[in-house]
């Protein structure tokens, strides 16, 4: 028997944007409006990205943003297009990116909007030499109603809001294909841009992300300076099946936020970088506002769950606009898990021997 269903062509970003918004009759439109220019701001990037070392533009490497970390040109030029596509539209009233020392106001020539966008424009840079996927992630925010109003100018205190105040957030992973990962509050899609229509098309309507698994990523580089919760946790999963889990894992590190995150949507797994002892100034590694936020409700959105190890990210509030923070994040049970390790007391451990056994015989 033949299936006679008609072929029914794949949703464009636009489509579903519009589907999104009709639940909500009142809605403007401004924010289907914002994630389009994101969404164009990444197919840009993704033409950049793709040409490697024959991409040309942008100022030589060796310059340092505000964390003191090294500028590679492409991070520099992601930036910039990412500052000219969203500025000028009237939906924002402000940017905030990972690249820049302060908030971005709307230039005076452009109307203003009511949404904030906080970014990192080319997350994983340094993997680039290497052809390892690289993304760019965006979160948006509400603007202060006083901001909106003009009754006080732009400034850090605008953007330190909670991650449960996020309107949406999502990535885009410039890969093998490149995809636009997103949440508008109501699950986490996956979109799939086609090089030849030149539009992002629904392909992943229902990313969920299973609750338990067996793959862990964190950079064991670090276990001398992890807290005992942390050790505890890797040591058993490494212990596999003859450990207290009772079954085998396999570890992965990528060191591209936007790959980790991706592959856990896809098919499962913890990710963690957690709190150490390495630079007591630094709590964590990763940026709040940039990284784990739009991370965390693109997780919680799909079924996982993500923690700085203590508490629920969503609900830390920011203290600062460039604020670090440790974070774990993938499959509900494994986070839970690590929670609750940080809560529980430590376990007795049996102290180690003055001497060891000796004998007359080896093995």
């Amino acid at each position: 028997m033949t299936d006679n269903k008609p072929d029914i062509p794949r949703w464009t970003l636009t489509r579903y944007l519009i589907e999104q918004r009709r639940r909500f009759p009142g809605a403007s439109g401004d924010l289907n409006a914002l994630l389009l220019d994101i969404a164009l701001a990444c197919k840009a990037i993704a033409r950049i990205v793709a040409r490697g070392a024959l991409a040309e533009g942008g100022p030589a490497a060796g310059d340092t943003n505000v964390q003191g970390e090294e500028q590679k040109p492409l991070d520099v030029l992601s930036n910039q297009l990412f500052l000219r596509m969203n500025e000028w539209s009237g939906h924002l009233a402000g940017l905030a990116s990972e690249e820049m020392e302060l908030p971005q106001p709307i230039p005076e020539a452009y109307p203003r909007g009511k949404y904030l966008l906080v970014f990192d424009p080319l997350d994983g840079s340094s993997n680039i030499d290497v052809n390892v996927a690289v993304g760019s992630i965006f979160s948006i925010l509400r603007a202060p109603a006083e901001l909106i109003a003009g009754e006080h100018e732009l400034c850090e205190a605008d953007f330190l809001q909670p991650g449960a105040a996020q309107v949406a957030a999502g990535y885009a992973i410039y890969g093998p294909a490149t995809m636009l990962v997103l949440t508008v509050g109501e699950g986490t899609v996956g979109f799939t841009l086609d090089p030849e229509l030149g539009e992002f098309l629904l392909t992943h309507p229902a990313l969920r992300v299973p609750e338990q698994t067996r793959e862990f990523a964190i950079n064991s580089s670090n276990s001398r300076f992890w807290e005992p919760p942390v050790k505890r946790y890797v040591d058993e999963c490494l212990a596999g099946k003859v450990g207290a889990r009772g079954k085998d894992f396999n570890m992965r590190w990528i060191a591209s936020m936007v790959a980790e995150a991706h592959r856990i949507l896809m098919r499962g797994g913890v990710f963690l970088y957690p709190r150490d002892s390495k630079d007591v100034s630094k709590p964590g590694r990763l940026r709040l506002l940039y990284e784990a936020n739009p991370i965390a409700l693109l997780m919680e959105q799909a079924g996982g769950r993500a923690s700085t190890g203590r508490q629920p990210m969503l609900g830390v509030v920011p203290s600062s606009l460039h604020q670090r923070i440790p974070l774990v994040f993938g499959s509900r049970d494994e986070v839970e898990r690590i929670e609750r390790y940080h809560h529980e007391p430590a376990p007795d451990v049996a102290p180690a021997p003055l001497f060891a056994p000796r004998s007359l015989f080896r093995d």
